[in-house]
């Protein structure tokens, strides 16, 4: 097969055993020949499984499963190599069960899935605006130019990344399903607008002039502050990341853009007497209104206790916050039915571990390894691992020497040390060396006998298990000093997870705060007010910590889906609470009344920031039918972010407004 490596795969028929015969040290293939008889199959397997080294690595202990480990050139390969071999044993099988897992094969099976569903989620996303959107207003042919914003707002988007030269990573993937519902927000807003001004009389042009003169600024400011939440990813160390990121904020520019010129170019070529019939459907009485009202009544009448209320969820989710565990284990992205979850919950229940992780010891002097202190130092270091939980197997040269030394005593009960002497240690593995392969000694040790790596064999590939691993036996090596100078570090797709999550939360740490401090700058020059900048980001300081509490109270760990939202969030946010606040003000200067203000306020304004809550936490909801957890994570958690973010700046900027009216100015 195209992209295995074959010489270091390792299999039953390509392993050497290690046998002694009165005094002779014989190393063959543990499989010299083909198995015809069930007599031959049963004395391989005891033949393994009397091997320490072998044992739960390619037989598991109950002698019920064999494992053949292939190594790849490439990661991006993992999925096609893991259909082709499938396709063989498909070929091949009879009543045998074959299982295909690793981290490999999950990342890349992940990454191929996703694209496949992108294709069914995107379109579907859009049907659902569509349809939500035809809800609201009634009529297609108003719908169809914010559903043209969407569209163009994406081809843009993708275009100008695929012509960049940029790859569709998994990340990237998901651009449009994130753009879609993104796009048509202004849209709603405008028309909303234009529908409660156009029944007052006047034309067209003069109706969107006065739209325009009370929506510019806040458009903007919303589009600005949502780029910004995006464009923050681009502080992470993670480059598809960072792609993702700045890309959708240019994507939300666009779709601003779009809407400030096609809406009303479109809306200006339909017919008045069109325009009308649409103004007379738009103002029948309908469950909305209803809603407005009673939150509006609410806001007003309860203003104090909400805010008390607020406060107290405020304080309890801040606690869940402190509860929340950083963690991520790719084969965890897919349901427990998927073929890659069943596997690996098989095979680590039958070996030692699927998960690779290798503490590697280096040296500055050639044959330190062979030192009868690094082999027993080595061997005190396994002893130590092998007492972690998540920890099934570890091999290592010392495995080796000592089974050797077995072997040649005609394995003799309690033979199997590491020998006293350097020299008896080097001519174990001559002898090793002249009887079979010595590339099979260097997966362990590197040919000047300076370096030593130990397999680590993990039955969990969770990050938070990885850190523990190496937590523990860093712990092991400053209390015990390595003998000849050896330092030690690591290696394998495992520790590389941990060190990718480790950059992957501090790098999103970093943009969520200079972002949220970026955007609150924005907000007091938006409103040239400290207090009412302040006020404005209230909804996102509330959503940000209610929705990471509740994470941190339902044991759901914090992976990059659970990041990735923090910046939507930012950017949704802050939306609704500019327009609010923005629409709030400008009726008080009309009024002077906050009272008055209030009942105004949630008329049209309110009206057009739940039907955008709406509109975009629905249009996500393709995504809970996805096979794949993320896409499940963020279906779910963009709708309780826009419950949250509407209902705080709808219920809990009005109570601010009523409790604090002596001191708030416009």
């Amino acid at each position: 097969i195209e992209g295995v490596i074959a010489y270091d795969l390792i299999s039953i028929t390509t392993t050497d055993d290690i046998e002694g015969r009165a005094g002779v040290l014989n190393i063959e293939p543990l499989m010299s020949a083909d198995i015809i008889h069930a007599e031959d199959a049963l004395a391989l397997r005891d033949k393994a499984l009397k091997n320490p080294i072998l044992k739960d690595m390619l037989v598991s202990g109950d002698g019920k499963a064999l494992m053949i480990a292939v190594p790849i050139e490439e990661k991006d390969q993992s999925y096609r190599i893991s259909m082709e071999i499938e396709e063989i044993t498909s070929r091949h099988k009879t009543s045998e069960v074959y299982h295909i897992t690793g981290l490999p094969v999950a990342e890349d099976t992940f990454g191929t899935e996703m694209m496949k569903q992108m294709a069914v989620s995107a379109p579907l996303a859009g049907l659902i605006i569509f349809l939500l959107m035809l809800f609201f207003f009634r009529k297609v042919s108003l719908v169809v130019s914010p559903m043209i914003v969407a569209m163009v707002s994406i081809i843009w988007t993708m275009g100008l990344l695929i012509g960049l030269g940029h790859t569709v990573h998994i990340m990237i993937s998901m651009i449009p399903i994130f753009l879609m519902p993104i796009a048509v927000v202004d849209s709603i807003h405008i028309l909303s607008e234009f529908f409660d001004k156009y029944k007052d009389g006047g034309g067209k042009k003069e109706t969107f002039l006065k739209v325009f003169n009370k929506l510019m600024k806040p458009m903007l400011y919303t589009s600005i502050t949502s780029s910004i939440g995006f464009a923050s990813l681009a502080l992470t160390p993670i480059p598809p990341v960072r792609i993702f990121g700045l890309f959708v904020a240019f994507g939300i520019m666009a779709a601003w853009f779009l809407t400030l010129t096609l809406i009303p170019a479109v809306t200006m070529l339909m017919p008045d007497k069109y325009l009308v019939g649409l103004v007379k459907t738009e103002s029948k009485p309908d469950r909305l209104s209803a809603i407005q009202r009673a939150l509006g009544h609410l806001s007003t009448q309860k203003s104090r206790a909400i805010l008390i209320l607020t406060v107290l969820i405020l304080g309890a989710s801040a606690y869940g916050v402190s509860l929340m565990v950083v963690n991520d284990n790719p084969v965890y992205w897919f349901t427990k039915s998927h073929r890659i979850r069943v596997a690996d919950k098989v095979l680590n229940e039958h070996f030692g571990g699927t998960y690779m992780a290798y503490m590697v010891l280096k040296g500055s002097e050639e044959g330190l390894i062979k030192t009868p202190e690094a082999l027993r130092y080595i061997e005190g270091l396994q002893k130590h691992l092998s007492t972690i939980e998540v920890i099934g197997k570890t091999t290592s040269i010392a495995d080796v020497v000592k089974k050797i030394g077995f072997e040649l005593r005609d394995q003799k009960p309690g033979s199997d040390v590491i020998p006293g002497s350097s020299e008896a240690i080097g001519q174990f593995l001559f002898l090793y060396e002249m009887s079979g392969d010595p590339e099979d000694l260097y997966h362990m040790v590197d040919p000047d006998y300076k370096n030593a790596a130990i397999w680590i064999h993990l039955k969990r590939g969770d990050n938070m298990d990885m850190k523990n691993v190496i937590e523990s036996a860093n712990a092991y090596v400053a209390l015990n000093p390595p003998p000849g100078g050896l330092k030690s570090d690591w290696a394998g797709l495992t520790y590389i997870n941990v060190v990718w999550q480790d950059k992957m939360v501090s790098g999103m740490r970093r943009a969520l705060v200079g972002s949220f401090l970026v955007v609150t700058l924005i907000m007091m020059i938006l409103f040239r007010s400290i207090i009412w900048g302040l006020i404005s980001v209230v909804p996102l300081v509330v959503t940000v910590t209610f929705i990471y509490g509740l994470v941190g109270f339902v044991g759901k760990n914090y992976d990059m889906p659970i990041a990735v939202l923090s910046s939507l969030t930012l950017g949704l946010s802050v939306d609704f609470a500019i327009h609010l606040v923005q629409r709030a003000r400008q009726i008080y200067k009309e009024t002077g009344d906050w009272g008055q203000t209030i009942d105004t306020l949630f008329e049209e304004p309110v009206r057009a920031i739940i039907r955008n809550a709406v509109v975009i936490a629905i249009g996500f909801t393709p995504l809970l039918f996805a096979p794949l957890m993320p896409y499940k994570t963020v279906g779910f958690f963009m709708a309780m972010i826009m419950a949250v973010s509407g209902l705080v700046t709808l219920i809990v900027l009005p109570s601010i407004m009523v409790v604090f009216k002596n001191v708030l100015k416009a």
